[in-house]
This record gives structure tokens, sequence and C-alpha cells, in this order.
């Protein structure tokens, strides 16, 4: 909000108008002229305030940063970036509970993995073959909602799931912790800091059971696949992860 704000601060540069001219000569000569009607007058005031309104418009649009513009929700306090809905309250509140894993969450080596879900799983090559895989939440006709890739014994985790969905992930982050950026031309968004993340389920139910401190993390998407890395990484090194991926 306080970005937008700014920015929105910064736009208004472009309404600074020099002085006004002394314009008493035209105004003597056009009084000695016939008047142009009332409508005529109307209709040209219109397109120049139409036109007026489309340029600030498009400059509002080019000032703010990558999807800012597409998503409204900022100035509730939410963002919604690929499935993933991430609330910027001031102060979240960190799970109390000890989390359980996402439904129906089971082991399965990568190539099984490839069979249950219905979206390419892939793997980034600055981290090679996953430690383990696991797939979760399946529909009545087996396809699994989320597959996760754990590496160095699960301190990193990377989830994938269709983009395209509503909603699978909740994350709490205070204040500005989720920064846009981009990868490779792609928009993403990368929070700094532990936050709590909880799944949401098929009815768009945040399962609060499944609440827990997620580390650092990375959220992009591509190829219609939204990717959700996360560990002890620092920004670079989640980038530098992300740009493997193949």
């Amino acid at each position: 909000m306080a970005d937008l704000e700014r920015e929105l601060r910064e736009l208004s540069a472009w309404l600074e108008t020099p002085e006004p001219p002394d314009v008493t000569a035209q105004v003597r000569a056009r009084l000695a002229t016939p008047a142009r009607s009332s409508r005529t007058v109307g209709r040209r005031r219109r397109r120049w305030r139409y036109a007026v309104a489309a340029l600030l418009s498009a400059l509002l649009v080019a000032t703010l940063p990558p999807g800012r513009a597409a998503l409204a929700d900022a100035m509730a306090g939410l963002l919604r970036v690929a499935g993933i809905t991430i609330s910027t309250a001031p102060d979240p509140s960190p799970p109390t509970a000890p989390p359980s894993p996402l439904p129906a969450q089971r082991p399965a080596d990568l190539n099984e993995a490839r069979r249950l879900v219905r979206f390419p799983v892939r793997v980034p090559a600055a981290l090679g073959p996953p430690d383990r895989v696991l797939v979760a939440d399946p529909d009545g006709a087996g396809g699994h909602r989320v597959a996760t890739l754990l590496y160095r014994g699960g301190q990193i985790r990377l989830d994938a799931f269709d983009g395209r969905l509503d909603g699978v992930f909740f994350k709490q982050v205070g204040g500005s912790g989720a920064q846009w950026m981009e990868i490779g031309g792609r928009q993403a968004v990368w929070i700094a800091g532990p936050h709590p993340v909880s799944y949401v389920d098929r009815d768009g139910v945040v399962r609060e059971e499944s609440a827990r401190l997620a580390a650092a993390t990375l959220i992009w998407e591509q190829g219609g696949v939204t990717y959700r890395l996360e560990g002890e990484l620092t920004k670079d090194e989640a980038v530098e992860i992300a740009s493997t991926l193949r």
C-alpha cells in the first residue's frame, strides 16, 4: 500500500504545468468573432477530458511494478500469484500446532510422480535429482494436485502445481515482506524471511491443520506450472536454482 501511494505521488509530477501565459489579446479577438454553439464546445471539452484520462491511465500502468496493475486485491492487503494467495497483514500469527502433511500425501519416485500429476514435473539442474518425491491431494480420477521435490535432507523444498488453479497455498507475510521481481522475463515473488503457510483445499478452505512456518521462498510460474522454492537460501541462490529448471 505504501509503495502504491508513493508511486501515485511520483506520477503527479507528470501533471505539473507552467504558469499560464497572458492571453488578453486572444480573448479580445475571440469576443469579436461569432460564438460557436455550446454543443460544439461541449463535444470538444469531452474529447479533451477523455484523452487526458486515457493518458493518465497509461502512465499509471507503465509506472507500476510488473503485475501490480492486475492485482487489485493488493489494496486490501492480499496478493494472488498463480494459485498462491499472500496476505500482507502487519502481524502474521505463527502456527502453534504441529503441521499435518498435505491431504493424502505419499512418497513416489520421480517417474511415478510425473504419471500421477497433470502437469510437467521439472527438475532444477542446479540441484540435480531430488532426495525424495511426494505427491498429494488426488482427485476422483487419481490425478494428484501437488508434486514436491525434497533436497538436502528436506532443507530445500520445491512444490509444483497447476498454476491455473484458483488456490493451493495461503501465505502470511508482514508488511512489505513480498518483493516483486522477474526470472527470465517472468513475474516472480520473493519472500525473504520465515512466514506461515497453509494449504488451501479443493473447496477453497484454508486448512489450519496444515499450517507451518515456511523458510524464505521464491514463487514463479513457468509453462503454466507454479513453483514454490523454499529453504535456507538467499535470493540470488534461489533465482539461480529457478533459472536451471528443466
